[in-house]
């Protein structure tokens, strides 16, 4: 303790061993000092009004006019506030101070018993294993939290941040230095070797590895958190969010991933994390999987029964009525990530990750029930595994029971050899979902039943996300309907909302006829496949024209055209778009 004894007994303050890491002026020092006696005497706490006064009286109130020390004090992270009510010190005015009370910082007190604050480092050697190395990185990780924090509330030419700098770049040094005399391969710096990470890069990935080392869901998943964790102002902040970004090395290179979910405010955040197989193999450099990971497109290739969808759209680009959306954005809640995780805590799961749900889209063809299941899909960042139920009859004659299993087996097996979760999509299962046939029936209907029977038991077994689509749900078999968690009904549009639909769907950069009026479309009666493929009709027409112009009359004939069940089979679009 002589750096404290020297610091209260010397005479001339500006003597004192420490004074020269105080950067403040010698008043500010003999603040200090009265606080340090106080703290040694038993008093923890002050108030700034009776510390000022015992220095410098009150008389004309001249012990306000030396606030401003205290508020740099404040800054220079000697002095901490001790009030309920704390004050920001971005939003920092001295005469706030007045009726503060504070006390001595954590730096000062260890300034005091040590007399510096520099890092104390251990002699460099190598590393002995791969946690060794993780424990100075991720001490790095806090460093750099402390720094962005420090930052918000001063300035990046604060002696605050000047100090955590000052720490950060000695361990910087000390980890470089270790590394460079270790000789076993580190599986980290391997890793960051091999994906050419750039520092950025890097940092964001400790920072993500820490997390699942802590094995919590803590601040540092959180997308600006990160963002905070490798920019040193606003305008970096801005630019490194290009880190993030769909299209990012570490996420198109499968390095990080994210959850998607809706905050109370009806916004998305974004939640990253590191992908399994990696994160694997740098816990656990010893083991190798035995599994290797292949890509599911290169999968579906391979087999018949399947097309692979990358979707484009998130619910955000899907004109939905009302009650429909209302349900899917409570629908979305629940199969959130965190509620997995929830439920494998509570026993009700069994992987933290998976999602399962069975859901039936219903309505009329053209309200958008494909397209709003692929927009689900990308909201729950999956991709889609669609086959379409129509076709299973016509697929081998004789052998339809045995295709339904294969559906569901082929499906597994997909998922399994990709290491990955897809949405199974099961378009136009009607014949699936429909009442089975009573008594001895035809041959026909006992092929039928059997196949249905199949089906269901399929159902009961599937583990993932699992959605049917379906024009009808009165002729639903009570069995199906128990075995799905959503039944979800699909409305033609209102008239409001078919004047979305025009609109969005219209061409932006067509020229149209002066009395061109959206309004008068929005009259019929149509679905928004229905208003799509008129849109494509009257495009063509018009194209034709000697002079194209976009006329009411040019759609009004094609709308007759598509009522009057001249373009049907074409009318069963499989969805629409914002």
């Amino acid at each position: 303790m002589k750096y404290l004894v020297d610091f209260l007994q010397k005479e001339n303050v500006t003597e004192a061993a420490i004074f020269e890491h105080l950067k403040c002026s010698k008043e500010e020092a003999e603040i200090l000092r009265v606080m340090a006696r106080r703290y040694v005497e038993g008093s923890d706490e002050v108030g700034v009004i009776d510390l000022l006064m015992e220095l410098y009286g009150d008389e004309a109130y001249g012990h306000i006019m030396h606030l401003d020390k205290i508020k740099s004090l404040f800054e220079l992270g000697w002095l901490m506030q001790n009030n309920f009510h704390t004050i920001k010190l971005g939003e920092l005015s001295s005469l706030e101070l007045l009726h503060t009370s504070v006390s001595l910082s954590v730096s000062f007190l260890k300034l005091l018993e040590n007399g510096n604050l520099d890092l104390m480092l251990p002699e460099v050697t190598p590393y002995t294993d791969h946690l060794e190395y993780l424990q100075d990185q991720f001490l790095r990780i806090d460093l750099y939290t402390k720094m962005g924090s420090a930052r918000h509330s001063f300035n990046s030419a604060s002696p605050s941040v000047s100090r955590l700098q000052n720490k950060l770049g000695l361990l910087e040094k000390r980890i470089e230095e270790r590394v460079a005399v270790t000789k076993e391969p580190i599986v980290v710096e391997e890793f960051f070797r091999e994906k050419a990470l750039d520092p950025k890069e890097q940092l964001i990935f400790l920072a993500l590895l820490k997390e699942e080392y802590a094995g919590g869901e803590g601040n540092l998943r959180d997308m600006n958190t990160l963002i905070d964790l490798v920019s040193f102002d606003e305008y970096d902040r801005f630019r490194n969010r290009a880190l993030l970004e769909e299209g990012a090395k570490l996420v198109s290179d499968d390095i990080i991933d994210y959850d998607e979910m809706l905050n109370p405010f009806g916004g998305i955040t974004r939640s990253f994390f590191i992908n399994e197989e990696i994160l694997h193999d740098i816990i656990h450099p010893q083991k190798k999987k035995k599994t290797t990971k292949l890509k599911l497109g290169q999968l579906v290739k391979e087999q018949e029964l399947f097309e692979l969808i990358d979707p484009k759209t998130t619910l955000d680009d899907v004109v939905l009525h009302p009650s429909t959306r209302e349900i899917l954005d409570g629908l979305l809640k629940q199969m959130d990530k965190k509620v997995a995780q929830r439920l494998k805590a509570w026993g009700i799961r069994s992987k933290a990750r998976s999602i399962d749900a069975r859901i039936i889209f219903y309505g009329p063809p053209g309200t958008g029930k494909t397209m709003t299941a692929l927009s689900l899909a990308k909201s729950l960042k999956k991709q889609v595994l669609s086959f379409d139920c129509s076709k299973i009859l016509s697929m081998y004659v004789g052998e339809s029971e045995k295709n339904v299993r294969r559906i569901f087996d082929t499906f597994r097996e997909l998922a399994e050899k990709s290491k990955s979760e897809p949405v199974l999509l099961l378009n136009e299962a009607d014949q699936f979902l429909s009442s089975r046939s009573t008594g001895p029936g035809s041959s026909a209907d006992k092929m039928h039943n059997q196949m249905q029977n199949i089906f269901l038991e399929q159902i009961e077994r599937f583990e993932g996300v699992l959605i049917a689509t379906t024009n009808l749900l009165e002729n639903l078999d009570t069995a199906f309907s128990r075995r799905f968690n959503y039944k979800i009904g699909f409305k033609k549009p209102d008239r409001k909302q078919r004047m979305e639909l025009w609109k969005k769907m219209l061409p932006q950069n067509a020229p149209y006829a002066e009395d061109f009026s959206v309004e008068k479309l929005a009259d019929y009666d149509l679905t928004g496949g229905q208003i799509h493929l008129i849109v494509k009709n009257t495009a063509y027409r018009v194209a034709a024209k000697e002079e194209p112009l976009f006329t009411v009359e040019d759609f009004v004939a094609e709308i007759r055209k598509e009522k009057g069940g001249s373009f049907e089979g074409e009318g069963k679009s499989m969805g629409f778009l914002a």
